[in-house]
């Protein structure tokens, strides 16, 4: 039995997009055939499909999904270059992803645009729930094909985050139009940004006659931390989105950094004060549904969101230890135990990530939240989703990433300050999902496990370990619609 849904015509739930792939397509259907919205990760989807394809793609899932691509020679180009039946040996390794650049003849793009058709396809498929994506507004440069795939697929919502999604809702309008489009790129110590151009006409020569239908615009739901941000965008209709979910600084991934000049506590944790706790009262004003995310796990929680004017919730990290979740199930069994047993620090490192938002890492041995760990790791970057493009002196466009070797940055023109403590999530993320890069000598890309720093959801639905489903989640929360008695006397 599905889970109850609400007559609004909006979810009161919203499952949280975690990369990379910890909310794929198999996680975001299970919550969306609840009537909830289940949404996909869309970073780091072109590796994730070339490495699924590597590994024999079990269960056929990719393949079926590039049979309905609208282009069936470029699909089958794909599948003829990566799929290995069988999957590649062990220890082998997995085949260079290119790397996405600003140039429009970038080969990435295609590849980004037919990944992101595949996971929003595949989590949409048997059911008529809704589904979203979620995207980081940091990696701009895949932006623009990434939304194109997503929405090619029919792609019910559009999730963006980190950082200021003010572009979103026009492309969104001009990609489902199969226009060109443009988004401006931040240029690293620049005040010039790139305009970077994208014609959806540059993938669909070729489209098998019939396959493109009328394409709808997705909703774009922009993440906020506060409700400043929030009125910025609401105050322009080419800026406006759908609605908001507004996420606060105990939800795993990225963080906000805290307003005001940074102070860090005893155990190095980002202080938050008064300043960054936001005004739901001013986020009801603006008219628009709203979602709060952000340690709002519980069916409390729920009625607690709805009574401040609030559509419902964002959960992730419930979501990212249950079942259909992405995460390599020893490490979600690693995480769940240490949890329970109060072993678990789930640090908000100001410097792990290459974007300089506060970035949560759980202390797992073995993971490289192990300092030994962290210092035996060769620094490499060969995936290059958070490289920021910079100007280089001749006046050219370059890329750097402060995770990338320390020599290769400073080269660049890059603050050597800038690389302490930084963490190669790329690799790591794609690690966490079971398909780290194999290296020389028997090395695997260790995993770097990010979680929200509330889970005491887990002594109400898994008190004694146990294994739970995404319906599991869905139906406990449910209880949170209904008044609480003393509400309704």
């Amino acid at each position: 039995m599905s889970a109850p849904r609400t007559t609004t015509g909006l979810p009161w739930l919203i499952q949280g997009g975690m990369g990379v792939g910890v909310s794929g397509w198999r996680l975001a259907r299970a919550v969306a055939r609840t009537g909830q919205l289940g949404v996909v990760s869309g970073t780091a989807l072109d590796t994730l499909l070339i490495r699924v394809l590597q590994s024999g793609d079990p269960g056929g899932h990719l393949r079926r999904a590039l049979a309905a691509f609208p282009v069936p020679e470029l699909a089958d180009a794909l599948r003829e270059r990566y799929f290995v039946e069988g999957g590649i040996g062990t220890g082998e390794r997995f085949a260079a992803t290119p790397m996405m650049t600003a140039d429009e003849a970038c080969p990435a793009r295609s590849l980004t645009v037919v990944a992101n058709f595949c996971e929003v396809w595949l989590a949409k498929e048997g059911h008529d729930g809704p589904v979203g994506v979620n995207y980081l507004e940091k990696v701009q440069l895949a932006t623009l094909p990434a939304m194109f795939g997503a929405i090619l697929a029919d792609v019910d919502h559009i999730l963006v985050g980190a950082g200021i999604p003010a572009q979103i809702p026009r492309i969104a309008t001009g990609l489902a139009r199969l226009e060109p489009v443009t988004a401006r790129v931040d240029v690293e110590g620049d005040g010039q940004p790139l305009e970077l151009r994208f014609d959806p006409a540059s993938v669909l020569r070729g489209a098998k006659p019939g396959r493109v239908v009328p394409l709808r615009r997705p909703g774009v739901l922009a993440i906020v931390s506060l409700p400043a941000l929030a009125a910025y965008l609401n105050r322009d209709e080419e800026t406006r989105p759908d609605g908001f979910v507004v996420e606060g600084h105990s939800a795993g991934g990225h963080s906000a950094p805290p307003r005001g000049p940074l102070s860090l506590d005893e155990h190095g944790d980002p202080v938050y004060g008064p300043r960054d706790v936001p005004d739901f009262a001013k986020m009801t004003r603006l008219g628009l549904p709203f979602w709060i995310a952000g340690g709002q796990c519980g069916p409390e929680r729920l009625r607690e969101a709805r009574a401040a004017g609030a559509a419902g919730v964002q959960l992730g990290s419930v979501f990212a230890l249950c079942e259909e979740s992405g995460m390599d199930a020893g490490l979600r069994r690693r995480l769940m135990d240490r949890a329970l047993a109060g072993g678990l620090t789930v640090h908000n490192d100001p410097a792990a990530s290459p974007t300089a938002f506060p970035f949560k890492v759980a202390d797992l041995p073995g993971t490289l939240a192990d300092p030994a760990v962290g210092a035996d790791r060769a620094r490499v970057c060969d995936l290059g989703y958070l490289r920021t493009p910079y100007r280089t002196p001749r006046g050219t466009i370059d890329y750097r990433c402060p995770a990338e070797p320390r020599a290769a940055y400073v080269r660049k023109g890059g603050d050597a300050e800038r690389t302490e403590g930084r963490q190669c999530l790329c690799n790591g993320l794609l690690a966490t999902v079971g398909f780290g890069q194999r290296r020389p000598r028997g090395v695997v890309e260790p995993p770097v496990v990010t979680i929200g720093q509330d889970l005491d959801f887990l002594r109400h639905i898994a008190p004694d370990g146990s294994t739970y489903s995404a319906e599991t989640v869905v139906r406990w929360m449910s209880a949170g619609l209904t008044e609480a008695v003393g509400a309704r006397t």
